[in-house]
């Protein structure tokens, strides 16, 4: 069975954790022991999510005295894609002996009229008190939104078109390789109408959706997309939360998932499981050999009554 997993953003970097790198490192080997499990008995590609890095480079970036400017979103979402994309080559390297392992800087067309660009909503770096981030918003120029334990920086996350490098990956599996790709959902590019120029676009793609469509042109069976729940909850925070076991995809539309947080995974399962008949599921990092056997997570399945 070939399968795309999305990593969460915090898959290495937890909330309230330092971003040291150590600290990352520590991390990893949670994550390979989840891939690893997988790759003994399937085809494997890994997504992965960018914003607390990203966002560190950023404010790493706006602060350097050395540079007349910030370094651009696109390129700073490639130095993530090299770093995370490094750290888990390494390790899976050493956790499946003799599997190719291959990391690629991928780039993600997105279009330069997206109505995203005048509407930041994805978050990146840090949480901060709501003094600290509005003092940083007017300092540098940022905007800012409230996530669930304080404020955050927003940039814009136009949808993505295509995936660049599709055919490469499609090789690259083909010859019995575990690619990671798409990282921080690609860098976002776009291309001139008349040349097919790219340009580098000051964006963060959501990972999630660009997993989605990476699944979908690759002809993968299965989307797995892996978070810090253990699954979909319906009214979550709420004394009225409850687990959400199952799901077709306009069940999950129906649910009204929030957008800095479940909306976009929700709705990439969805847009997977609508193009291709395939399955997609929602759950814990920890648990990801045993949602792929049904035994945990969000199952989200076609919806067989539809003609």
């Amino acid at each position: 069975m070939r399968i795309v997993i999305a990593l969460g953003g915090n898959a290495l970097l937890h909330r309230g954790e330092r971003p040291d790198a150590a600290v990352q490192e520590a991390n990893i080997d949670r994550v390979t022991t989840a891939i690893a499990a997988l790759a003994q008995e399937h085809e494997i590609v890994v997504t992965h999510g960018n914003g607390p890095q990203i966002g560190l480079l950023a404010v790493e970036s706006a602060a350097d005295p050395a540079l007349s400017a910030p370094y651009p979103l696109d390129l700073l979402g490639a130095q993530t894609q090299g770093m995370i994309g490094s750290l888990l080559a390494r390790t899976l390297h050493d956790a499946l002996p003799g599997r190719r392992i291959a990391a690629l800087v991928t780039h993600t067309l997105v279009r330069a009229d997206d109505p995203a660009f005048d509407h930041p909503t994805k978050f990146v770096g840090q949480v901060y008190p709501y003094e600290v981030a509005s003092t940083l918003a007017r300092k540098r120029d940022w905007h800012i939104a409230a996530d669930t334990t304080g404020w955050r920086r927003v940039v814009p996350s136009p949808a993505p078109e295509r995936i660049l490098e599709t055919d490469t990956v499609h090789e690259l599996l083909n010859s019995g390789t575990l690619v990671i790709c798409a990282g921080g959902g690609g860098v976002p590019v776009t291309a001139d109408p008349d040349t097919g120029a790219l340009t580098g676009a000051e964006a963060v793609i959501d990972k999630d959706l660009t997993a989605a469509l990476l699944a979908e042109d690759l002809k993968a069976d299965f989307l797995l997309i892996l978070t810090d729940v253990p699954c979909v909850y319906a009214g979550y925070g709420t004394p009225d939360q409850r687990p959400v076991l199952g799901a077709t995809p306009a069940e999950l539309r129906r649910g009204g998932f929030p957008d800095g947080s479940m909306g976009p995974k929700t709705e990439a399962a969805a847009r997977f499981v609508e193009r291709t008949g395939g399955l997609a599921a929602i759950g814990s990092l920890d648990a990801a050999y045993e949602i792929v056997h049904g035994r945990s997570g969000t199952l989200v399945r076609p919806d067989l009554t539809v003609a």
